[in-house]
């Protein structure tokens, strides 16, 4: 477990937060000039994307691409090399974490959805609801959460944004304020009133905060990404069962 703690004074812990959601905004600007270059290639190409195809394509571009540049990037500013990042292939135990990291995500997700739901609080739809009412859509997200998604967003919350408040703050300050930057990052993808959103956001920061524990308690990205990944994947999974054989909402937890 990682246990570095920052010798930092309230001026350092307020520039390692605002470094934090810099670069969140990076992760995101980064993406842009990207899709960008491919829309207009894809026009002067004569190529018209599919909704599904817009979509997988999106994804890619921003976890994929944006996210890890963004991140590498800030490692080259610092000087500092991958080992920042801590990364390797799963041991016994970490196998040991990664399943026990996804079945508490459900079981504290599912807890706080009976929450809201019994005291009539709103959720948030997606903004992208109607791409993932496809179930071709779907059927690409199911592994494109694991290879992309949870990788990528792993990455650049808890393996750079984590990384970079526990030097400030030490393992449980970083991984309360990794997922406090998190959680409303998702923001951009849902939809509705002020009190869906908040309420939505705040059932996103309990998976962020087992994704940091977990990387915190093993120092293997890994963990966290597997989990993560799985996480979506489920619940894509579920939306797209949902989809062909019944009324199914896609969620905004995502």
């Amino acid at each position: 477990m990682s246990t570095t703690v920052g010798m930092d004074g309230t001026w350092g812990r307020l520039r390692a937060v605002g470094v934090g959601a810099a670069i969140t905004v990076a992760g995101f600007l980064v993406a842009v000039p990207f899709g960008f270059v491919v829309g207009n290639a894809a026009g002067l190409l004569g190529i018209e994307f599919s909704l599904t195809a817009g979509f997988v394509l999106s994804t890619i571009l921003l976890q994929g691409v944006a996210f890890p540049l963004t991140a590498f990037g800030y490692l080259r500013l610092r000087g500092l090399s991958l080992s920042f990042v801590k990364a390797r292939l799963p041991t016994l135990r970490d196998i040991l974490w990664i399943v026990s990291g996804y079945v508490l995500v459900f079981a504290l997700v599912f807890a706080l959805l009976l929450i809201v739901v019994n005291l009539g609080v709103p959720t948030a739809s997606r903004t992208d609801q109607a791409a993932l009412q496809d179930p071709g859509t779907l059927i690409w997200l199911i592994p494109l959460s694991l290879l992309v998604i949870g990788p990528g967003e792993e990455l650049l919350f808890r393996g750079i944004i984590q990384g970079r408040l526990r030097e400030s703050f030490g393992p449980v300050g970083a991984v309360v304020l990794a997922s406090a930057t998190f959680a409303p990052a998702h923001i951009l993808a849902l939809t509705g009133s002020y009190q869906a959103l908040a309420a939505t956001i705040s059932l996103l920061f309990v998976p962020a905060l087992v994704f940091g524990v977990t990387y915190e308690l093993t120092d293997n990205l890994v963990v966290p990404s597997i989990i993560h990944g799985a996480y979506n994947a489920t619940i894509f999974g579920i939306v797209y069962i949902g989809l062909r054989y019944g009324p199914t909402q896609p969620p905004g937890l995502l």
